[in-house]
Protein backbone atom coordinates (compact mmCIF):
# COMPACT_ATOMS: atom_id res chain seq x y z
CA UNK A 1 0.00 0.00 0.00
CA UNK A 2 1.94 3.49 -1.03
CA UNK A 3 2.13 6.07 1.91
CA UNK A 4 1.12 3.77 3.95
CA UNK A 5 2.18 5.98 7.22
CA UNK A 6 0.38 8.47 5.74
CA UNK A 7 -2.98 6.90 5.15
CA UNK A 8 -2.45 4.90 8.68
CA UNK A 9 -2.25 8.53 10.37
CA UNK A 10 -5.33 10.10 8.79
CA UNK A 11 -7.30 6.96 9.86
CA UNK A 12 -6.52 7.16 13.46
CA UNK A 13 -6.78 11.10 13.29
CA UNK A 14 -10.63 10.78 11.61
CA UNK A 15 -11.10 7.56 14.64
CA UNK A 16 -9.63 9.69 17.28
CA UNK A 17 -12.10 12.48 16.08
CA UNK A 18 -14.59 10.74 17.69
CA UNK A 19 -13.43 9.46 20.72
CA UNK A 20 -13.41 10.53 24.54
CA UNK A 21 -11.11 7.73 25.72
CA UNK A 22 -8.48 5.16 24.75
CA UNK A 23 -8.89 1.97 23.55
CA UNK A 24 -6.15 -0.44 24.96
CA UNK A 25 -7.90 -4.00 23.59
CA UNK A 26 -8.97 -4.46 20.27
CA UNK A 27 -11.26 -7.10 19.36
CA UNK A 28 -11.28 -8.73 15.70
CA UNK A 29 -15.04 -10.23 15.48
CA UNK A 30 -15.05 -13.71 12.72
CA UNK A 31 -18.03 -14.90 11.33
CA UNK A 32 -21.34 -15.22 13.04
CA UNK A 33 -19.46 -13.59 16.44
CA UNK A 34 -19.91 -9.90 15.32
CA UNK A 35 -22.69 -9.40 17.91
CA UNK A 36 -20.90 -9.72 20.77
CA UNK A 37 -20.27 -5.86 19.67
CA UNK A 38 -23.95 -5.01 20.41
CA UNK A 39 -22.84 -5.28 23.92
CA UNK A 40 -20.26 -2.36 23.77
CA UNK A 41 -21.44 0.40 26.34
CA UNK A 42 -22.10 4.04 25.09
CA UNK A 43 -20.58 3.02 21.75
CA UNK A 44 -19.29 5.39 18.55
CA UNK A 45 -20.23 3.46 15.24
CA UNK A 46 -17.91 4.07 12.79
CA UNK A 47 -19.07 2.23 9.41
CA UNK A 48 -15.43 1.22 6.98
CA UNK A 49 -16.78 3.23 4.41
CA UNK A 50 -16.30 6.23 6.72
CA UNK A 51 -13.10 6.16 8.21
CA UNK A 52 -10.43 7.48 5.52
CA UNK A 53 -8.45 4.81 3.19
CA UNK A 54 -10.27 1.78 5.09
CA UNK A 55 -11.43 -1.32 2.78
CA UNK A 56 -15.43 -2.31 3.24
CA UNK A 57 -15.62 -5.83 4.33
CA UNK A 58 -18.19 -7.83 1.30
CA UNK A 59 -18.66 -10.90 3.16
CA UNK A 60 -21.96 -11.68 3.99
CA UNK A 61 -22.24 -12.04 8.14
CA UNK A 62 -19.89 -9.65 8.60
CA UNK A 63 -21.46 -5.27 9.46
CA UNK A 64 -18.46 -3.40 8.36
CA UNK A 65 -18.49 -1.29 10.81
CA UNK A 66 -15.64 0.07 14.31
CA UNK A 67 -17.69 -0.19 16.92
CA UNK A 68 -15.37 1.41 20.38
CA UNK A 69 -16.85 1.83 23.70
CA UNK A 70 -17.37 0.00 27.30
CA UNK A 71 -17.45 -3.23 27.52
CA UNK A 72 -17.48 -4.98 31.22
CA UNK A 73 -15.08 -1.50 32.36
CA UNK A 74 -12.93 -2.22 29.52
CA UNK A 75 -12.15 0.59 27.22
CA UNK A 76 -12.62 -1.36 23.45
CA UNK A 77 -12.65 -0.85 19.82
CA UNK A 78 -14.05 -4.17 17.95
CA UNK A 79 -13.79 -4.60 14.33
CA UNK A 80 -17.48 -5.90 13.62
CA UNK A 81 -16.61 -7.98 10.02
CA UNK A 82 -13.24 -7.80 8.89
CA UNK A 83 -10.93 -8.03 5.89
CA UNK A 84 -10.00 -11.39 3.84
CA UNK A 85 -7.01 -11.71 1.06
CA UNK A 86 -9.62 -13.55 -1.24
CA UNK A 87 -11.92 -10.19 -1.59
CA UNK A 88 -9.01 -9.33 -3.33
CA UNK A 89 -7.24 -7.06 -1.30
CA UNK A 90 -3.65 -6.65 -0.82
CA UNK A 91 -1.73 -8.57 2.64
CA UNK A 92 -1.31 -4.83 3.74
CA UNK A 93 -4.79 -3.75 2.94
CA UNK A 94 -6.11 -6.68 5.20
CA UNK A 95 -4.15 -6.14 8.01
CA UNK A 96 -4.11 -2.08 7.65
CA UNK A 97 -7.29 -1.55 10.55
CA UNK A 98 -4.67 -3.66 12.90
CA UNK A 99 -2.22 -0.72 11.49
CA UNK A 100 -4.91 2.23 12.43
CA UNK A 101 -6.05 0.30 16.20
CA UNK A 102 -2.13 0.28 17.37
CA UNK A 103 -1.86 3.95 16.31
CA UNK A 104 -5.42 4.97 18.56
CA UNK A 105 -3.74 2.85 21.38
CA UNK A 106 -4.48 -0.80 21.50
CA UNK A 107 -2.03 -2.85 23.04
CA UNK A 108 -3.68 -6.09 23.70
CA UNK A 109 -5.53 -7.91 20.40
CA UNK A 110 -7.97 -10.77 20.98
CA UNK A 111 -8.37 -12.55 17.41
CA UNK A 112 -11.51 -14.71 16.86
CA UNK A 113 -12.28 -16.82 14.09
CA UNK A 114 -14.51 -19.72 12.22
CA UNK A 115 -12.83 -22.40 11.05
CA UNK A 116 -12.74 -25.74 10.32
CA UNK A 117 -11.33 -28.80 12.53
CA UNK A 118 -8.51 -30.75 11.24
CA UNK A 119 -7.97 -32.62 14.51
CA UNK A 120 -9.42 -35.71 14.69
CA UNK A 121 -10.08 -35.22 19.18
CA UNK A 122 -11.81 -31.85 18.48
CA UNK A 123 -15.75 -31.33 16.93
CA UNK A 124 -18.09 -28.91 15.97
CA UNK A 125 -19.06 -26.26 18.20
CA UNK A 126 -15.77 -26.88 20.21
CA UNK A 127 -13.49 -23.34 21.00
CA UNK A 128 -10.15 -23.53 20.76
CA UNK A 129 -6.93 -21.33 21.93
CA UNK A 130 -4.76 -20.77 19.39
CA UNK A 131 -1.05 -21.63 20.46
CA UNK A 132 0.98 -21.14 16.95
CA UNK A 133 -0.05 -20.83 13.21
CA UNK A 134 1.31 -22.28 9.95
CA UNK A 135 1.12 -19.75 6.99
CA UNK A 136 0.51 -21.01 4.21
CA UNK A 137 -1.13 -18.46 2.50
CA UNK A 138 1.80 -17.76 0.09
CA UNK A 139 1.86 -13.74 1.18
CA UNK A 140 3.14 -11.69 4.04
CA UNK A 141 1.65 -8.52 5.21
CA UNK A 142 5.40 -7.06 5.75
CA UNK A 143 6.98 -7.71 2.27
CA UNK A 144 7.95 -4.59 0.74
CA UNK A 145 9.39 -1.04 2.79
CA UNK A 146 9.75 -1.44 6.25
CA UNK A 147 8.35 1.60 8.59
CA UNK A 148 11.04 1.26 11.27
CA UNK A 149 8.70 3.36 13.40
CA UNK A 150 6.24 0.27 12.90
CA UNK A 151 8.31 -2.06 13.73
CA UNK A 152 11.57 -4.30 12.75
CA UNK A 153 12.73 -5.40 9.49
CA UNK A 154 12.75 -9.00 10.73
CA UNK A 155 10.15 -9.56 13.55
CA UNK A 156 10.36 -12.80 16.04
CA UNK A 157 7.36 -15.11 15.38
CA UNK A 158 8.41 -17.68 18.06
CA UNK A 159 6.11 -16.49 20.66
CA UNK A 160 3.57 -14.77 18.44
CA UNK A 161 0.16 -15.73 20.53
CA UNK A 162 1.97 -14.46 23.95
CA UNK A 163 1.94 -17.69 25.76
CA UNK A 164 0.93 -16.39 29.45
CA UNK A 165 -2.26 -15.55 27.57
CA UNK A 166 -2.73 -18.44 26.27
CA UNK A 167 -2.32 -20.28 29.83
CA UNK A 168 -4.92 -17.35 30.93
CA UNK A 169 -6.97 -18.23 28.51
CA UNK A 170 -7.71 -22.08 29.44
CA UNK A 171 -7.98 -20.68 33.01
CA UNK A 172 -11.06 -18.56 32.54
CA UNK A 173 -12.34 -21.39 30.56
CA UNK A 174 -12.04 -23.57 33.64
CA UNK A 175 -13.49 -21.08 35.63
CA UNK A 176 -16.50 -20.46 33.60
CA UNK A 177 -16.75 -24.65 32.94
CA UNK A 178 -16.25 -23.78 28.94
CA UNK A 179 -13.89 -26.72 27.73
CA UNK A 180 -11.69 -25.29 25.60
CA UNK A 181 -9.45 -27.03 23.19
CA UNK A 182 -5.45 -25.72 22.40
CA UNK A 183 -3.79 -25.86 19.13
CA UNK A 184 -2.14 -24.66 15.61
CA UNK A 185 -4.15 -22.87 13.10
CA UNK A 186 -3.24 -23.48 9.71
CA UNK A 187 -4.11 -20.10 7.91
CA UNK A 188 -4.83 -20.27 3.77
CA UNK A 189 -6.23 -18.04 1.30
CA UNK A 190 -9.55 -19.33 0.62
CA UNK A 191 -11.73 -18.60 -0.58
CA UNK A 192 -12.40 -22.63 -1.70
CA UNK A 193 -12.94 -24.65 1.29
CA UNK A 194 -9.80 -27.66 0.67
CA UNK A 195 -9.65 -30.45 -1.11
CA UNK A 196 -8.84 -33.49 0.78
CA UNK A 197 -5.64 -34.16 0.22
CA UNK A 198 -4.69 -30.63 1.33
CA UNK A 199 -6.43 -31.35 4.57
CA UNK A 200 -4.00 -34.75 5.13
CA UNK A 201 -1.17 -32.61 4.32
CA UNK A 202 -1.90 -29.74 6.39
CA UNK A 203 -3.14 -32.21 9.29
CA UNK A 204 0.57 -33.39 8.95
CA UNK A 205 2.40 -30.47 8.84
CA UNK A 206 1.26 -29.52 12.12
CA UNK A 207 -2.14 -27.86 11.80
CA UNK A 208 -5.37 -28.60 14.06
CA UNK A 209 -7.69 -26.22 12.42
CA UNK A 210 -7.74 -24.26 8.61
CA UNK A 211 -9.10 -20.95 8.34
CA UNK A 212 -9.20 -18.35 6.05
CA UNK A 213 -7.75 -15.26 8.34
CA UNK A 214 -6.11 -14.53 11.45
CA UNK A 215 -2.42 -15.31 10.39
CA UNK A 216 -2.06 -11.86 8.36
CA UNK A 217 -3.47 -10.08 11.20
CA UNK A 218 -1.25 -11.73 13.93
CA UNK A 219 1.66 -10.45 11.57
CA UNK A 220 1.51 -7.32 11.50
CA UNK A 221 -0.11 -7.28 15.32
CA UNK A 222 2.80 -8.94 16.39
CA UNK A 223 5.18 -6.69 14.37
CA UNK A 224 3.26 -3.98 16.22
CA UNK A 225 4.52 -5.39 19.44
CA UNK A 226 1.11 -5.83 20.41
CA UNK A 227 0.09 -8.71 22.86
CA UNK A 228 -2.30 -11.45 21.18
CA UNK A 229 -4.94 -13.80 21.93
CA UNK A 230 -6.46 -16.12 19.10
CA UNK A 231 -9.44 -18.08 19.76
CA UNK A 232 -10.88 -20.30 17.11
CA UNK A 233 -14.53 -21.70 17.00
CA UNK A 234 -14.70 -24.80 15.08
CA UNK A 235 -17.68 -25.07 12.89
CA UNK A 236 -16.64 -28.24 10.88
CA UNK A 237 -14.96 -31.10 10.74
CA UNK A 238 -11.99 -30.69 8.33
CA UNK A 239 -10.73 -34.34 8.74
CA UNK A 240 -9.35 -35.09 4.68
CA UNK A 241 -9.97 -38.80 4.82
CA UNK A 242 -13.50 -38.22 6.00
CA UNK A 243 -14.25 -35.12 4.20
CA UNK A 244 -18.23 -34.26 3.27
CA UNK A 245 -18.28 -30.82 2.56
CA UNK A 246 -19.17 -27.51 4.11
CA UNK A 247 -21.67 -24.41 2.88
CA UNK A 248 -20.82 -20.79 4.11
CA UNK A 249 -24.48 -20.96 5.69
CA UNK A 250 -23.46 -24.19 7.63
CA UNK A 251 -20.26 -22.62 9.16
CA UNK A 252 -22.47 -19.40 10.25
CA UNK A 253 -25.23 -21.45 11.72
CA UNK A 254 -22.63 -23.74 14.02
CA UNK A 255 -21.11 -19.76 15.04
CA UNK A 256 -24.25 -18.89 15.75
CA UNK A 257 -24.94 -21.95 18.07
CA UNK A 258 -21.43 -21.44 19.53
CA UNK A 259 -21.97 -17.97 19.99
CA UNK A 260 -23.27 -17.52 23.52
CA UNK A 261 -20.50 -18.97 24.74
CA UNK A 262 -18.08 -17.92 23.04
CA UNK A 263 -19.00 -14.31 24.12
CA UNK A 264 -19.21 -15.38 27.50
CA UNK A 265 -15.69 -16.56 27.00
CA UNK A 266 -14.51 -13.10 25.61
CA UNK A 267 -16.29 -10.91 27.94
CA UNK A 268 -14.34 -12.57 31.13
CA UNK A 269 -11.32 -12.61 29.13
CA UNK A 270 -11.72 -8.35 28.47
CA UNK A 271 -12.98 -8.34 32.36
CA UNK A 272 -10.27 -9.86 34.05
CA UNK A 273 -7.01 -9.57 31.90
CA UNK A 274 -4.49 -7.72 32.96
CA UNK A 275 -2.84 -5.22 30.55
Amino acid sequence: MENMLEKMKQSATYIEGKLKTTPKIGLILGSGLGELADEIENAVKIPYGDIPNFPVSTVEGHAGQLVIGTLHGKEVVAMQGRFHYYEGYSMQEVTFPVRVMKQIGVELMVVTNACGGMNKNFAPGDLMVITDHLNMTGDNPLIGHNHEELGPRFPDMSHAYTPELVNFVMETGKKLDISLQKGVYAGVTGPTYMSGAELIMLRNLGGDVVGMSTVPEVIVARHADMKIIGISCITDMAVGEEIQGITHAEVVEVANRTKPKFIKLVKEIVSTVEL
